[in-house]
């Protein structure tokens, strides 16, 4: 998905709860252990909160103890954009939604394999949807 999902502010403030807005929009961060998505272990696809692309599957979930809903791979090669974030006095890789540009969260390389990445996403830039 190479095309852009743009919407006006205003219009993300009227879909968006303000949490959600505030982490996906203005690239915040929810507090370790309080998301919605940390310790669920029920099957699906988690997708993004604004623009409903897949983004992580169940299967590549895993605890990280990080306090974030965290993954070893997403759901396509295509799925994220990554962009160097010096934010906050280090250097990390934030992973935004490639199709709206939403922010989710970072990716480390002290993940699992087979990819050795820990991709620690913000529960409120989800929307989970349990396998049928």
């Amino acid at each position: 998905m190479n095309e852009r999902f743009n919407k006006s502010e205003q219009e993300w403030r009227k879909l968006l709860t303000d949490e959600q807005y505030r982490i996906t929009r203005e690239s915040g961060t929810e507090p370790p252990f309080t998301g919605q998505y940390y310790a669920n272990k029920e099957t699906g696809v988690y997708h993004c909160v604004c623009c409903d692309s897949p983004l992580f599957r169940s299967n590549e979930k895993y605890d990280s103890g990080s306090g974030w809903p965290s993954f070893w791979a997403p759901y396509s090669n295509d799925a994220l954009e990554a962009r160097t974030d010096t934010t906050h006095g280090m250097k990390r890789t934030e992973v935004r939604c490639a199709h709206c540009q939403a922010h989710l969260g970072h990716v480390f390389p002290d993940g699992p394999e087979p990819s050795g990445l820990r991709y620690c996403i913000n529960s409120a830039a989800l929307d989970f949807k349990a396998a049928e």
